[in-house]
């Protein structure tokens, strides 16, 4: 499998694409000013070529804070592409078109991946695919784009999830999730008083989930919503840590960027080495392929600001992209095997 990858930072598509040859599959992203021009220029350059899209900042090594990228798959990939709709009430409702461009790779063991890009109601969606994910042995990475916007072969949805099944012709595909946060306390906190339309947590342990929060990561309310950064919430899944980033203060509780049940139990997380948690990623990886050929990937905004502060975004991209072709984007909102996930980095290595 090729991977192209090329970027217009003034949001000029033509620009992007010079030297992209008879693609199978392009990705695009593009900041808010540009996607829905650079949506219909790509389809006027690559008239029914597969394609998929969303707002958001791409890269590779580095990260293109404005303009338009663009990933071509051009060698050795069967490529489909399609759309659920409606995924804020029925996602489930287009569900036969997904498996329909399923069975169009013919996915065999380990050799087929799915990217996709929503513009909401991520667990939902990620509900409806886990059938067919498992049941077609289906590898999946996917983001939340900006603005609710996504799009596919030159049409815009403002209330869909795009997706790209790619069958790797010549080798296997596997996705990857990297947390860089583990349980800084063994107390735990019984979530009540919750609103799953909100993503809100009102008490933590029978007390205001403000409260609680500022005391256990000795934060101010203010800081709240960056204290996140360090001390996201934690729901423990067996050995699995499922991140809650905060997403700010209402009246005694906290809104999140996922959702909370009553009578969930959840932690504090605290933040380990990224660059560190990195060499882990990348051993294991190394372990599981001889080659690779390419790295899709998305990176949490909360993890770009975080690693941004802290000097090391540079080196984290350049330190996968050692592994072969690597690009991506920065998501509002991570997926990773039917799995809808805050903070977090995920991809799909490609052999």
């Amino acid at each position: 499998m090729k991977v192209f990858y090329g970027t217009g930072s003034s949001g000029n598509v033509k620009e992007a694409v010079s030297g992209l040859k008879d693609p199978k599959l392009i990705i695009m992203t593009a900041t808010a000013d540009f996607f829905e021009k650079c949506v219909e220029d790509l389809e006027n350059l690559y008239p029914g070529v597969p394609s998929i899209g969303c707002i958001a900042m791409g890269y590779n090594k580095t990260v293109l804070d404005k303009g338009v990228t663009i990933t071509g798959f051009t060698e050795g990939c069967t490529c489909v592409t399609g759309a659920l709709e409606n995924v804020s009430k029925m996602p489930a409702k287009c569900i036969s078109g997904f498996l329909d461009s399923v069975k169009k790779v013919n996915p065999g063991k380990d050799d087929t991946a799915v990217i996709d890009f929503c513009s909401g109601n991520d667990a939902g969606v990620m509900n409806t695919l886990s059938f067919a994910l498992n049941k077609y042995n289906l590898q999946l990475m996917g983001a939340t784009g900006d603005a609710g916007k996504v799009s596919v072969n030159g049409c815009i949805y403002e209330d869909g999830m795009a997706y790209a099944i790619i069958k790797n012709n010549h080798g296997k595909v596997k996705a990857y999730k990297e947390n860089i946060y583990t349980p800084a306390t063994d107390v735990t906190l019984l979530a009540s008083k919750t609103d799953k339309s909100k993503y809100y947590i009102g008490e933590l342990n029978g007390r205001s989930a403000k409260q609680v929060y500022m005391e256990i990561a000795n934060c101010a309310e203010k800081d709240i919503e960056t204290q996140t950064f360090v001390n996201p919430l934690g729901k423990m899944v067996g050995d699995d840590i499922c991140i809650v980033s905060i997403k700010g203060v209402e009246g005694s509780g906290l809104t999140c960027f996922r959702q909370v049940n009553d009578s969930d139990i959840l932690t504090l997380l605290s933040m380990r080495d990224p660059m560190e948690v990195a060499k882990e990623t990348i051993s294991s990886i190394k372990n599981d392929f001889k080659s690779v050929s390419a790295i899709y990937s998305v990176n949490c905004l909360f993890r770009y600001l975080l690693l941004t502060d802290r000097g090391e975004l540079n080196n984290y991209l350049g330190s996968i992209a050692s592994l072969g072709t690597s690009c991506g984007l920065i998501g509002y909102g991570e997926h990773y095997n039917g799995q809808f996930v805050n903070q977090t980095m995920t991809c799909v290595v490609f052999e």
